[in-house]
């Protein structure tokens, strides 16, 4: 039976006044991925972001392993084996490919092994072997997505919150991309919630979904069946 890694329960989330989550439950499962749906303004980023305690603020209960998070420092989730990589990236662009990675190993509790943890990034983004002492700044945009994606998994994440990774590229590196996701999450079991406007990419990786309305969670299940719901077909599938 596969165990539960992140739990939310009552999720609330809010940008001073304005609320934005409306009490959100979603269940990430150890080794699996996670797909959020939902139309622009839904609640998707903010999720990301409340689970992270990243410009919001919550109320509800977040689990990552049994153990509450909700309450700690942005700094203390990614020490605990959570993962972020934002929309538009995060890239420090004055920094080099190398540095941007070495950074992202920062917040862990130990940097034994730094080293070795770039060597199996650079073995899964070749091009950023290839572009290591270049200035981030200066790399294509599918390449700073590769950097991002690079960079959250120096911190050894035990769950990878993606948000929208094919935005603005083009639809080979996209594919590149998510084999590339596809690959860490089956090599290393690295749990992932993503939030991707592309639904047919996104249920294609997902072993489940949520659709989230208007700060609500209006649909849940497999990605099979979520594939198969009328609504989601018509307004995300198109067809």
């Amino acid at each position: 039976m596969t165990s539960t890694l992140l739990r939310t329960r009552g999720l609330r989330a809010a940008y001073g006044a304005t609320r934005v989550l409306q009490g959100i439950d979603l269940d990430v499962p150890e080794g699996q991925v996670v797909a959020l749906l939902g139309a622009n303004g839904a609640g998707k980023t903010t999720t990301l972001r409340a689970l992270c305690q990243m410009m919001v603020s919550t109320e509800g209960s977040i689990e990552l392993a049994g153990q509450r998070i909700d309450g700690r420092s942005t700094e203390q989730i990614a020490r605990a084996g959570v993962g972020h990589v934002p929309d538009g990236r995060g890239t420090f662009l004055g920094l080099s490919t190398e540095e941007n990675l070495r950074l992202g190993a920062y917040a862990r509790a130990s940097r034994a092994g730094t080293d070795e943890d770039l060597a199996r990034v650079f073995g899964y983004f070749p091009r950023l072997w290839e572009r290591r002492g270049q200035q981030a700044g200066t790399l294509s945009g599918g390449e700073q997505q590769m950097l991002a994606i690079g960079r959250a998994l120096m911190g050894r994440p035990r769950l990878l919150l993606l948000d929208e990774p094919s935005f603005g590229l083009a639809p080979l590196i996209v594919k590149n991309i998510f084999e590339i996701m596809r690959r860490i999450n089956r090599e290393e079991r690295v749990s992932i919630l993503l939030v991707e406007q592309n639904a047919r990419l996104a249920l294609e990786l997902a072993d489940s979904a949520y659709l989230i309305e208007t700060g609500r969670i209006v649909l849940s299940g497999a990605a099979d069946d979520i594939k198969k719901d009328d609504a989601v077909r018509r307004s995300y599938l198109g067809y």
